[in-house]
């Protein structure tokens, strides 16, 4: 079953939704960084109770986003207007967000946001029928790259979440016309 959307919503979830898809990004996100928060509990211990909620927010927005982009109508909402996709990619600075939030050094995180950011301009400049592929290229090497920052495995993970929500669950035109 599809329900509308309300228009304020429509940057993260697209004009009509699937209730079942609803359901599972928002449990995706909500459930993963919670165990992740459960697991971790010495990246965020000594800061703030504010910055910790600040954080929380920013990883659940990544990895709903994630799953979110993946969906019909999250991708047609942004796959026809370049304005759009150009303000979405100038406005998600979430990673680097994160790491000021808990306290964590940014320079390995400002690294993979650059490398997002930069390979998915690439990609939505491409030919539709290019983007798949490069987009998948592309996605593989900034996999490869984390892990040899060697970070810990909280940020590991929300940078990987991070890189396939924005280089390849929102860059890549999914449901291509």
């Amino acid at each position: 079953m599809d329900i509308e959307i309300p228009t304020i919503l429509h940057e993260v979830f697209g004009k009509r939704q699937r209730v079942t898809q609803l359901i599972g990004i928002l449990s995706f996100g909500i459930i993963l960084t919670t165990l992740l928060f459960m697991y971790y509990p010495s990246v965020y211990l000594q800061i703030s109770l504010w910055r910790r909620i600040a954080a929380f927010v920013f990883v659940v927005d990544i990895f709903s986003g994630c799953i979110a982009n993946f969906t019909k109508s999250t991708n047609n909402y942004y796959a026809n207007d370049k304005l759009k996709q150009i303000i979405f990619l100038s406005i998600h600075f979430h990673l680097i967000l994160v790491a000021i939030f808990l306290g964590i050094s940014i320079w390995s995180f400002l690294l993979v946001w650059l490398y997002t950011i930069v390979c998915s301009f690439i990609i939505i400049f491409l030919r539709k029928d290019d983007q798949i592929f490069v987009g998948g290229f592309l996605l593989c090497v900034g996999l490869a790259a984390i892990v040899m920052l060697e970070m810990e495995g909280f940020m590991m993970i929300v940078s990987m979440l991070f890189l396939i929500k924005v280089l390849f669950s929102f860059s890549v035109d999914h449901y291509q016309k």
